[in-house]
């Protein structure tokens, strides 16, 4: 790519590296908050409130110049995607958890990518192209980051730390995570089975999510107000769920402590801050390009466990690095192959100039050249138009 095409690459590359490793930095979070004894479901209603308080007021001074009107068409929309991104999928994705295993339902998320190419195909959002080397490079970048992630996940392999951390934040909380990560129920196969559904359908709807914000960006270009909107349908949504399910009031208080700065992190930067980048990210580059990062979230988990929670770096987490690694450079230079093709195509589609001569005698006999510029449109003409500009043309 030249010129400033680079640059617009880097940019989407840059903010969706610095999204995954906030993302990272939740599931430490969440760690700690069950290690506590935090129900999930509360921790997700007060993700999205304080999401909504941090956007909302954002929103409305940065955008209130330049915003349209509301619209039911909008608002409908943003109500599917707070369900489909917000708290539908992360209620989903904790109850398989409960009933699988953490490891389990983190290995479920290397799904998004297929399911969001697969989605972006149905609703023409991404091109196949599979006989083109920028289609080829897609398809294979995905499977390589969801082959990467699942082995960096199931593969364990010798310990290769190359450093040694005494940090262990689980520990000095003063409280057993195994007693949270694994139910009782864990070993009966008919809950695998609900689990792992649950799960699988948590990555379907954040796919889905994904496609509707492409969709919520073109109808409502406004990246704060959109966001703050879809936060404040997912806290209504998130809070009914969780007093349905779980109305123990010493679950909604907060203290000075692990709760408060895990409900602060998840819901301003991860839901406030992440989420009005990410929209911005799937507006300029599709839903393709922000889901084949998902996976790169596993490798920065892995570095921050091991350097936070006491855990240990394995060969299968370098392997499943190297996997995903290249995995991202494939889709990437697919995206930015079909970006030039589409420039090209562009420029070659634009007013092409012809140079044509006319000959008059000068005074001393030789013959002057005068240079007529006649430029010839390349775009959709009739037989008519087209034989009457080669007429035009026609050196004299």
């Amino acid at each position: 790519m030249g010129g400033g095409g680079g640059c617009d690459v880097a940019k989407p590359v840059a903010a969706m590296v610095v999204i995954q490793v906030m993302s990272a930095g939740v599931n430490i979070f969440y760690k700690l908050a069950v290690s506590d004894g935090m129900d999930m479901r509360v921790l997700v209603a007060y993700r999205y409130l304080f999401a909504s308080a941090f956007l909302a007021p954002l929103a409305y001074f940065i955008e209130r110049k330049k915003r349209t009107k509301l619209t039911w068409r909008v608002l409908v929309i943003s109500f599917i995607c707070g369900l489909t991104g917000g708290s539908l999928a992360q209620n989903l994705y904790i109850s398989g958890m409960k009933l699988t295993s953490a490891t389990f339902a983190s290995a479920t998320t290397n799904l998004i990518p297929g399911v969001t190419f697969v989605l972006a195909l149905i609703f023409r959002y991404e091109r196949l192209a599979i006989r083109a080397s920028s289609g080829q490079a897609k398809v294979a970048g995905t499977l390589l980051g969801v082959a990467g992630a699942m082995l960096l996940t199931f593969y364990k392999g010798a310990d290769i730390t190359p450093w040694h951390s005494h940090v262990n934040l689980v520990a000095s909380s003063g409280a057993s995570a195994a007693a949270h990560h694994q139910p009782p129920v864990l070993e009966a196969d008919a809950n695998r089975v609900v689990g792992s559904l649950l799960c699988i359908s948590s990555c379907v709807f954040y796919a889905l999510w994904l496609i509707l914000q492409a969709k919520l960006s073109k109808d409502y270009p406004f990246h704060y107000s959109s966001t703050a909107l879809m936060c404040v349908m997912s806290t209504l949504q998130s809070v009914a769920f969780a007093l349905c399910t779980h109305r123990d009031v010493a679950q909604w208080r907060l203290g000075l402590d692990v709760r408060l700065l895990s409900v602060a992190y998840s819901g301003v930067l991860a839901s406030g801050v992440m989420l009005v980048v990410l929209s911005w990210c799937v507006k300029k580059r599709g839903p393709l390009f922000a889901s084949v990062f998902n996976p790169l979230m596993l490798l920065v988990v892995a570095v921050l466990s091991s350097l936070l929670l006491g855990e240990k770096l394995y060969l299968g987490s370098a392997l499943g690095a190297v996997l995903i690694v290249v995995g991202l450079y494939a889709v990437l230079w697919g995206k930015g192959h079909e970006a030039d093709n589409e420039v090209t195509t562009k420029v070659s589609e634009l007013p092409l100039p012809i140079v044509t001569t006319d000959g008059d005698d000068d005074d001393d006999g030789t013959r002057g050249a005068t240079v007529n510029v006649v430029v010839v449109q390349q775009a959709k003409t009739s037989d008519h138009d087209s034989s009457k500009q080669q007429r035009t043309t026609t050196t004299r």
